[in-house]
């Protein structure tokens, strides 16, 4: 391929809307190729004690890096900074590869790299696809030690360095939070990766910064060169390598036009979501650490829709030692004061046999994780460490108002059960004189098929459900949205999914019991007026999809959509509901 004459164009994962159109910066990674010998057994403990000591540096520049984050810094960096600080000091990583060493002879490269590989096998195991990505959170711990082990560092310019990196778009294999903060000191537009997906650091980092951002693009990257005119459409996931001068007109009106539209986007924080006809809508926020509250808060939030508690144990799952009581309950308490009074939505632990928490559960194997001990199933088989969070959860709710939602919910015992752990949870803490919320909110999440076809079940028993879109449309269709084999069928619009949502919604209406969703679906403006017709009046989403939901929800008619949405629910046909989704818009 001729570059200097070609343009030619990536397609990857968009996980960061907008325009960004700059030069490229290749941003080098540490070699995992390394190189491979065996150390004589005298030289034995000298390794080893080379690759203690590029740990103990690492360890050193994380703090490093935390300590002097800049006070505008987002959250989610600091807290990301925290979870590589976790990995690292993980015996999995701080101790195995010395045992390799010692054992094997392997110099430190190789040890560290051997078992990077290994942990990296068992994550990609793993059927929830926002732990799954947590392996990329260990290659870029392990990459830092190797760049210490190596001496190579990768550094980018400065912001007045030249101003041919003023408009700069970082191309790399992978990125790191700790990267990151080198980024905000540069005139950086964008970024690439080969790696990465919806649920990686990268990607909520990127959303955090407000940064169009494309990962997932395979070896992408090594087809870029250093000063490469690049186009981001974080929008479609597309990427534009040496765009001609029309395309590149194109996209700069794209750009500035887009620039407009979020300004009178950011408007609307402070505006109640109300539509034309004065039905209010709760926009509420998904967050996966409290930290992210203050940028919920930010956006107007209603409260928080759904507190993925999973990340508290992330960095414990190889470390066989699981949160405490008191450091579940602080990072609960510290989301329901920063709501200041809006409601917070704890999901309880949404992991399960195949993402193992203990040492002793590593060897098991499941022939399908999507479909074994997981989420409640595996709670209720661990009482001891579910009643840990129940209590921690309860005694979150002195300080504000929770609600407790239960994942992956199926069976009426399952319910009963799940209710009598929570009464016990209850009774112990009043034994133990700790207050709490005598009459939190108990829901539960509808995302298996079973559970939206057996509503009453539900309904009668708990306060209120709240629909993951996501799960449900994968069990429903029988595929797994990340396998890329099969992702095309993933289709949050087949009639069967529609059937099960719209279903959802009008039984706990009837039955007078809140309904939320919280699944992609919420955020995705394309199908909020299906989702206002069909009766959702609680959305829940990323808080950087929330402004322009309400945007939808402001300019929304429910009297005029009400009998196109009926027409949607009645049809079959895939090309019938899509015009009619789309016409819907037009209303």
């Amino acid at each position: 391929m001729d570059k200097a004459t070609s343009s030619f164009s990536l397609h990857g994962i968009p996980v960061s809307r907008g325009i960004a159109i700059g030069r490229a910066h290749i941003f080098a990674p540490a070699a995992l190729d390394v190189r491979h010998y065996l150390v004589p057994e005298q030289q034995v403990e000298n390794e080893v004690q080379r690759l203690q000591d590029a740990l103990a540096t690492v360890q050193r520049e994380l703090q490093t890096i935390w300590s002097d984050l800049p006070p505008d810094a987002p959250a989610e960096l600091g807290a990301f900074i925290d979870v590589h600080v976790l990995i690292l000091s993980d015996p999995m990583i701080s101790e195995m590869p010395l045992e390799i060493i010692r054992k094997r002879h392997y110099n430190a490269e190789w040890a560290l790299v051997t078992q990077i590989d290994e942990l990296s096998a068992q994550f990609e195991e793993i059927e929830d696809p926002y732990l799954r990505e947590r392996k990329n959170d260990i290659g870029q711990v392990g990459e830092r030690v190797l760049k210490v082990l190596t001496g190579t560092a990768s550094k980018l310019p400065a912001v007045d360095a030249d101003e041919s990196y003023a408009q700069m778009i970082v191309v790399a294999h992978d990125v790191s939070p700790a990267d990151m903060l080198q980024f905000r000191h540069s005139a950086f537009a964008g970024f690439i990766t080969d790696l990465g997906g919806q649920n990686s650091h990268t990607a909520i980092v990127a959303r955090s910064l407000d940064i169009p951002a494309v990962v997932g693009l395979a070896n992408g990257s090594s087809l870029v060169l250093q000063d490469d005119w690049i186009v981001i459409d974080g929008d479609a996931g597309v990427v534009i390598i040496d765009p001609s001068p029309l395309v590149l007109q194109q996209y700069r009106e794209r750009q500035q036009l887009l620039v407009r539209e979020r300004k009178k986007l950011s408007r609307l924080r402070k505006t109640p979501a109300i539509t034309i006809d004065g039905t209010p809508i709760d926009m509420m926020a998904n967050i996966e650490l409290p930290e992210d509250c203050a940028t919920a808060m930010e956006v107007g939030a209603t409260g928080v829709g759904l507190f993925r508690s999973e990340f508290l144990f992330l960095g414990r799952i190889h470390a066989g030692r699981l949160p405490t009581e008191d450091e579940q309950f602080e990072s609960y308490r510290q989301a329901v004061v920063a709501m200041k009074g809006r409601p917070v939505t704890i999901r309880t632990l949404d992991i399960g046999a195949d993402k193992p928490l203990h040492p002793h559960h590593s060897d098991e194997t499941a022939l399908n994780p999507a479909l074994g001990l997981r989420a409640i199933r595996y709670c209720l088989t661990e009482p001891q460490m579910f009643l840990t969070q129940l209590r921690a959860i309860l005694r979150a709710s002195a300080y504000g108002p929770i609600h407790l939602l239960i994942p992956m919910l199926a069976h009426a015992f399952e319910i009963d059960q799940t209710l009598l752990m929570v009464e016990q949870a209850k009774a112990q803490l009043r034994q133990s004189k700790r207050k709490f919320d005598e009459q939190i909110p108990v829901g539960a999440m509808i995302e298996i098929p079973a559970a939206a076809l057996s509503l009453p079940l539900f309904v009668k028993r708990m306060d209120f459900l709240s629909v993951g879109t996501n799960d449900l449309i994968q069990y429903t269709l029988a595929i797994d949205r990340v396998d890329h084999e099969v992702a095309h069928l993933y289709n949050p619009l087949h009639p069967a999914v529609l059937h099960l949502i719209g279903t959802t919604i009008s039984a706990g209406a009837k039955a007078g019991k809140p309904v939320a969703v919280c699944g992609e679906m919420a955020g995705d403006i394309r199908l909020t007026r299906l989702l206002l017709g069909m009766g959702l009046r609680q959305f829940s989403m990323h808080p950087g999809q929330i402004l322009a939901v309400k945007q939808e929800v402001l300019n929304t008619d429910l009297s005029l959509i009400s009998a196109q949405t009926r027409k949607i629910l009645r049809a079959y046909d895939p090309d019938t509901i899509n015009e009619a989704v789309e016409q819907l818009r037009e209303m």
